[in-house]
């Protein structure tokens, strides 16, 4: 996960322009909104630059954010520094927090970054973390047959919809000799089928099934809903 954790700090490329960033950012906290009750104490783990976070917050009673790149982190703290609802954390911190003390927990394109052994970890510390019928939103799980291409596809088609088709293009271009690529390709990507996810979810101590559609712009991925047994 060092290797990826790096990744995510430095001043990478993945978002194509400004425009791809914020409408990535924003159909995620979308999908992941829908699922939230209101007055909730919401965790999200791996939540990134979580560019709208404040809206995502509104209705909720807590929204804690938890991201484990030190300069992603920094940029998190000083922009909620004094925020009523929301606070930054480190992974340490979270792993800190009183058990029963979350509603929901966020794991969203995250579980393709993690050993199987580093993910059965965060489900045990989910599980403590949980209250009695909390929730479990664990999303952009890749299949086994999930192909680059298939992720390309999905870029292109997104980009179409919300105006940086041309930007998209260019930037598929750019991610073939990207850190990215050499890491995906050296590394590779963490990859579950629907079953492996629900019964590694089971073995956590949760009740799960996979979600209607997938959290973000890549249908071909998968959300799982998992509750605590």
């Amino acid at each position: 996960m060092g290797d990826w954790i790096a990744f995510w700090d430095s001043d990478h490329s993945i978002y194509v322009n400004a425009r791809h960033r914020d409408v990535h950012y924003r159909t995620i906290a979308r999908d992941i909104a829908a699922h939230l009750p209101a007055g909730a104490t919401v965790l999200d783990y791996g939540c990134g630059e979580a560019l709208h976070a404040e809206e995502m917050a509104a209705p909720l009673g807590r929204f804690i954010l938890c991201e484990a790149a030190p300069v992603v982190r920094m940029g998190l703290v000083n922009r909620f520094a004094g925020h009523r609802k929301i606070e930054v954390r480190a992974p340490e911190e979270v792993a800190a927090l009183p058990a029963g003390s979350v509603d929901v927990v966020v794991l969203h394109s995250v579980a393709q970054y993690l050993t199987p052994g580093e993910l059965d970890a965060l489900l045990a510390q989910f599980r403590r973390l949980l209250r009695a019928h909390g929730l479990l939103i664990l999303g952009d799980v890749i299949a086994p047959h999930v192909s680059a291409a298939t992720d390309a596809i999905a870029l292109l088609r997104f980009g179409a919809a919300n105006g940086f088709l041309c930007a998209a293009l260019a930037g598929l271009v750019r991610t073939v000799a990207s850190d990215y690529w050499r890491l995906r390709s050296h590394l590779g990507l963490t990859r579950y089928g629907e079953a492996a996810m629900i019964d590694k979810l089971a073995a956590a101590g949760f009740s799960a099934r996979r979600a209607a559609a997938n959290i973000g712009h890549n249908g071909a991925r998968m959300t799982f809903l998992a509750r605590p047994t």
